[in-house]
């Protein structure tokens, strides 16, 4: 997990890509009426609207609210996998009404149905959102995250400095 700001700017990165890419084949498959091979390039074209709009609401302002959220209910002794799971689940639960609001706005139009469009796109969203966040995103950014920035490799580059 990241140990600075810089650790956390490149966690939240990454994680905004896998998730945002993921939720956007998924609601472009929705919206089609089913996956195909032109939904993964379709995707694509939405990316430089939604990753921009999720990281500066994720690293800015629900990142801070979800922790606040778990660390009034954990400590910072309990053990770690349960602090991510629980800081993973409450991030979710924040950032997917959020998202699905903006994508309402941006590609169901602003009407008098507004509401209820962004009720039904959230409550279609966030079982999928959760689902892809416990059991790929989260475990796959861990992993190329834990990859890049290893103790080890820290430990070696420090060595290496200090000599």
């Amino acid at each position: 997990m990241p140990k600075n700001k810089f650790q956390d700017v490149v966690f939240t990165i990454m994680m905004v890509f896998v998730m945002v890419y993921a939720m956007v084949v998924y609601n472009i498959a929705g919206d089609r009426g089913g996956l195909t091979y032109e939904v993964f390039s379709l995707a694509l074209y939405e990316l430089p609207i939604m990753i921009p709009v999720a990281f500066v609401l994720e690293f800015f302002f629900v990142g801070n609210a979800a922790k606040a959220v778990v660390f009034r209910h954990m400590n910072f002794t309990d053990k770690p996998i349960f602090i991510t799971f629980f800081i993973s689940g409450v991030t979710v639960a924040m950032m997917c009404p959020v998202m699905s609001f903006v994508a309402t706005c941006l590609f169901k139009g602003i009407d008098a149905n507004l509401f209820t469009k962004w009720i039904s796109l959230t409550a279609h969203n966030l079982p999928m959102a959760f689902f892809w966040q416990f059991m790929y995103a989260g475990p796959f950014v861990r992993f190329i995250f834990g990859k890049i920035f290893s103790e080890k490799k820290d430990e070696v580059m420090e060595n290496a400095v200090a000599e």
